[in-house]
């Protein structure tokens, strides 16, 4: 099944982590083959409803949750996004993360948007999804991390290296 749909429509969707052939299936039957109907992942995003919203009164946000939708691919992702809970990759990093920070419900429907962007860009360039593994946030949260804490080593007139040592740039008096 998996190859016939490969043929169909250029690229390989089961290779998204949560998306067996079935699945896969059901989102083709949905969205169908031609994605060129939308002009960007955002169009995509939004025609399926994975959209946060964006209600704004007085300049303050008043609420970010996504809009009712009957969409049955909107669905379909969000229960493949469901089962990635612990699985291993960056999705279901993502996941786990989303969950911490805002709840179950709202953690599932962004990572169905974060699946649906993914599935976008590989209809459109006709390639297989490419993992980029469990610590990818890891490393990028430590090197944003490293980054500030030699921000603030300089604005206090230190240097900090690379063997962990701290050194002042300038004499302190």
């Amino acid at each position: 099944m998996a190859e016939h749909l490969k043929q169909l429509i250029g690229t390989d969707l089961t290779t998204v982590p949560g998306i067996d052939s079935s699945t896969a299936l059901k989102l083709i039957s949905e969205i169908g083959t031609d994605i060129t109907k939308w002009p960007s992942a955002k169009h995509f995003c939004s025609w399926l409803g994975l959209c946060p919203g964006t209600r704004i009164s007085g300049g303050r946000r008043q609420s970010s949750h996504t809009s009712h939708s009957t969409n049955r691919a909107a669905t379909v992702l969000r229960m493949a996004a469901n089962s990635l809970y612990r699985s291993g990759g960056v999705l279901g990093s993502h996941l786990r993360r989303m969950k911490v920070r805002m709840g179950s419900v709202e953690a599932i429907t962004a990572t169905a948007h974060k699946m649906a962007r993914s599935i976008y860009f590989m209809m459109q360039k006709r390639q297989d999804y490419v993992d980029l593994g469990d610590n990818y946030y890891d490393q990028l949260n430590q090197e944003k991390a490293l980054r500030y804490l030699k921000k603030k080593a300089k604005s206090l007139g230190y240097v900090l290296s690379k063997d962990n040592s701290i050194t002042p740039c300038k004499p302190v008096t």
